[in-house]
């Protein structure tokens, strides 16, 4: 033993001690559910309005660091000219006008980036839909394994079968009781 804890499958480089799966031994449901969500994520750009991929790829770009050195050299420029240290004649002395296009810059990128969220937004409001749904549906067949599993046990003699817990979970779940009883909670600690 070499204490370096390599014979335990730790690296010492600190990467993962079990190499990811390659694609191929993924099962095919899986496999099936990945290339479903990439292909609408696919037609969800390709049904976006111009007005949306146009404020997506600018937030992209203000989003870079290439933006970041972009304005760095501008505005970098503009203060030391203005500062007269180049020789130029200043053009904007007290940076009046450099604040002025900032502003307004900001007003147009905040707009872009709210555009964008927006849309953002919208598609993981769907990815929660889908998420409840498929949570439901989940329950409900948990639901009837339970009382299956419940009916064999009857059947075999297990006592366990009688259990208090077990009639509680074999009921279902109506999600609007649910949500009404959040609501209430919710609004009984505001008060």
């Amino acid at each position: 033993m070499t204490g370096s804890g390599e014979e335990f499958g730790a690296r010492s480089d600190g990467g993962p001690t079990v190499a990811p799966p390659q694609p191929d031994s993924l099962n095919s449901a899986l496999l099936r559910n990945i290339e479903a969500l990439r292909e609408r994520r696919r037609r969800d750009e390709a049904e976006a309005r111009a007005e949306e991929r146009v404020a997506q790829a600018i937030t992209r770009f203000t989003g870079s660091m290439r933006f970041v050195y972009l304005h760095l050299a501008a505005y970098g420029f503009w203060i030391v000219a203005n500062l007269g240290w180049t020789g130029l004649t200043p053009w904007d002395p007290t940076f009046v006008v450099l604040a002025m296009i900032a502003s307004v810059e900001a007003i147009f990128l905040s707009t872009f980036v709210l555009i964008s969220q927006n849309r953002m937004m919208a598609a993981a409001d769907r990815r929660d839909d889908l998420d409840l749904q498929i949570n439901l549906l989940t329950e409900h067949e948990v639901t009837k394994i339970v009382r299956m599993v419940r009916a064999i046990g009857d059947r075999l003699g297990v006592s366990e079968a009688a259990d208090a817990e077990v009639h509680e979970l074999e009921r279902d779940v109506a999600p609007e009781a649910v949500l009404d009883a959040i609501d209430e909670k919710g609004s009984s600690t505001v008060s």
